[in-house]
């Protein structure tokens, strides 16, 4: 068995955002040499995410709103009593999970017609990385 692991940094220009990161990903599968697999895509900070849907602005948009609604930012967080101030990330980043794994067939990252790779920002503007494991024959 392969294994390969690359790692991506980021520090978002905003508090929130979210990266389209499937070219990176397709990059490391090509890079491991390995044709059938899985790749282990995870963020490693607990205010970020990876998703995987469609690229499309508006559902971007939705998405953005959706966690708004469902996690707000609120200063009566319990969390916040520890000099944070970040409490909405965390539960925003506990709805949309901090990784995925998808399919390697043929070499090639085997995603649905419309599906693409996430990296979702809650609480940017500092550096912060995520890991990419590729794993297979």
């Amino acid at each position: 068995m392969k294994a390969h692991t690359e790692y991506l940094w980021f520090n978002t220009d905003t508090k929130r955002d979210y990266v389209n990161i499937t070219p990176q990903v397709a990059e490391a599968v090509r890079k491991s040499g390995v044709h059938e697999g899985m790749v282990l895509v995870s963020a490693m900070h607990i205010t970020a995410g990876v998703y995987v849907n469609d690229a499309e602005s508006g559902l971007i948009q939705d998405i953005d709103e959706w966690l708004e609604d469902l996690a707000p930012f609120r200063a009566e967080y319990r969390h916040h009593r520890t000099g944070e101030t970040n409490g909405d990330a965390h539960l925003k980043s506990l709805l949309i999970h901090h990784e995925v794994i998808v399919p390697i067939t043929e070499g090639q990252l085997d995603l649905g017609p419309w599906q693409q790779i996430y990296y979702a920002e809650f609480d940017g503007q500092r550096r912060k990385r995520l890991i990419i494991k590729v794993m297979g024959e």
